[in-house]
C-alpha cells in the first residue's frame, strides 16, 4: 500500500500541475512498513486558495496516457484497487471499479439490497456516456476534503488513489463529502468546462466510493448507495 502510495505522489509530480509531499523514505523497519512524507503546517483555505486548487485540478487533468488504468494496482482506502490497461473507458469502470465493488457487496452479504440493481445498471453503463468520450487524465482518484490543504496559500494534495481516468470522476469525489467551496468549482470550471451528461455520470462515479465505504463500514451507507443506484437505473 505505502509502496503504491509513493509511485502515485510521483506520477502526480510528473503533471507540474500541484504541489505534492516530498517522500522522505518508504521501506520496512523491525518488522513494520512505513511511509515518511515532507511535514506541513496547513493554514485555513480561503477563496484563493481553493481557486487555485480548481485551476491546478483542470491542469492535472490535462495530463493524460493513451489508456486508462495504470502501470499497477493500488488501494482505495485499504480496498485493493484494480488499474489493468484498457482502451475502453466503459469496460474499464464497469469490470475494475463498479462490479469489482459489487462482488464484494454481494460476499459482504448486500446481494439483494445492491449487487442485483448494481447488475442491472451495469449491462445498461454505456447509455451514460453516448456523445461522451473522456480522455485518460491523470487523476488523484481519492480526492475528499481530507486529502488536500493549504500551506502558505498554496494548494497540495496528498494521499492518493492513482490512475488514468475520466476526469468527471474527481469532481464527483470532490462533491461526495464536502470540503470544496464555490471558488474551486467556479475556477475549474473556467479551465475546463465539464461535457454535457455529466450530472448523471458525478453520481455514477460517487456510486463506486459509496459502495467502497458500504463494504468497509458497513450500513450505515446502504441507504445512500440504494438512492444512487435507483437515480442511475
Amino acid at each position: 500500500m505505502f509502496e503504491a502510495e509513493v509511485d502515485g505522489l510521483r506520477e502526480l509530480k510528473l503533471a507540474k500541475a500541484i504541489r505534492v509531499p516530498e517522500i522522505l523514505g518508504c521501506g520496512i523497519e523491525n518488522g513494520e512498513s512505513f511511509l515518511e512524507l515532507e511535514r506541513f503546517a496547513f493554514d485555513r483555505p480561503t477563496a484563493e486558495t481553493e481557486r487555485q486548487l480548481g485551476e491546478r485540478l483542470a491542469e492535472l487533468h490535462r495530463y493524460t496516457a493513451d489508456r486508462f488504468g495504470w502501470f499497477r494496482d493500488n488501494t482505495i482506502g485499504p480496498t485493493p484497487q484494480v488499474n489493468a490497461w484498457s482502451d475502453d473507458w466503459v469496460s474499464f469502470f464497469r469490470e475494475q471499479r463498479l462490479e469489482f465493488q459489487l462482488d464484494l457487496a454481494a460476499a459482504n452479504g448486500y446481494s439483494a439490497d445492491v449487487s442485483k440493481p448494481g447488475q442491472k445498471l451495469s449491462s445498461k453503463l454505456a447509455d451514460l456516456f453516448i456523445g461522451y468520450e473522456p480522455d485518460a487524465s491523470l487523476l488523484h482518484g481519492d480526492l475528499w476534503g481530507g486529502n488536500w490543504g493549504s500551506v502558505n496559500g498554496e494548494p497540495v494534495i496528498f494521499d492518493p488513489a492513482v490512475y488514468y481516468g475520466d476526469r468527471e470522476s474527481d469532481i464527483a469525489m470532490t462533491m461526495l463529502f464536502g470540503g470544496f467551496g464555490k471558488a474551486f468549482y467556479a475556477a475549474y470550471e473556467k479551465s475546463w468546462p465539464m461535457a454535457a451528461g455529466h450530472e448523471r455520470r458525478l453520481k455514477l462515479y460517487q456510486l463506486y466510493h459509496v459502495l467502497n465505504h458500504l463494504n468497509l463500514f458497513g450500513r450505515s451507507y446502504l441507504a445512500r448507495a440504494r438512492q444512487l443506484l435507483n437515480d442511475l437505473i
